[in-house]
């Protein structure tokens, strides 16, 4: 497995090796020793989640109160989609900044995003199927969102593919907003969560 650091400190991209035969195909999208060595530390698994989604369906901008906020490893195993990942910890030398990935059913690529990170994804095919693998369980009083549509945010979303939003992500603030109502993490917060978890190792 190929591990590659992403544009925004504390994810990264993960590019199993797939083997395909006449039968069909296998591929391990998650091995611990790439991860490890990597991200410097284990990936604590509490909860895993599977979206199902049409083409367009657009889910996040989310993320979580950190710490103990929640880092995701994510990969797509059936369809494509668009990951995104923005940097909302206030004080980041990236902050407010994004990159994206694509997830899809032929490479099986990973994306890890760390705590207080924000994700958000687009399928860019019916019955796209994404599956998160989470360190903590989900807490609705501390997850909060980003619109995906905000203009100063401009992510990547394709121009030929018209987005489908929940009601609960539109409504969610825009970037300045979030930052104005003290919704997002402190970068400070977040880096040393992060080396308290590769002491533990």
């Amino acid at each position: 497995m190929q591990a590659r650091r992403l544009s925004i400190p504390d994810c990264f991209e993960f590019t199993p090796r797939v083997f395909p035969d006449h039968r069909g195909l296998f591929v391990a999208p998650f091995q611990e020793e790439a991860f490890v060595e990597a991200v410097g530390h284990r990936l604590r698994l509490a909860q895993t989640n599977t979206s199902v989604s049409r083409r367009g369906a657009v889910r996040g901008l989310h993320f979580a109160d950190t710490p103990p906020g929640q880092a995701k490893y994510v990969y797509c195993p059936s369809g494509s989609l668009l990951d995104v990942i923005v940097d909302l910890r206030v004080g980041s030398p990236t902050f407010g900044e994004w990159t994206s990935v694509l997830l899809d059913s032929a490479e099986y690529k990973a994306v890890y995003i760390a705590e207080g990170l924000g994700h958000a994804f687009m399928a860019l095919e019916d019955n796209t199927v994404m599956a998160y693998l989470c360190s903590e369980p989900y807490n609705p009083s501390a997850e909060h969102g980003v619109n995906p549509l905000d203009p100063d945010l401009a992510l990547p979303w394709p121009q030929d593919i018209e987005p489908a939003v929940s009601e609960k992500d539109t409504e969610a603030p825009y970037l300045k907003e979030a930052l104005e109502q003290g919704l997002l993490p402190q970068y400070d917060e977040c880096v040393e969560y992060y080396e308290k978890l590769r002491a533990e190792g």
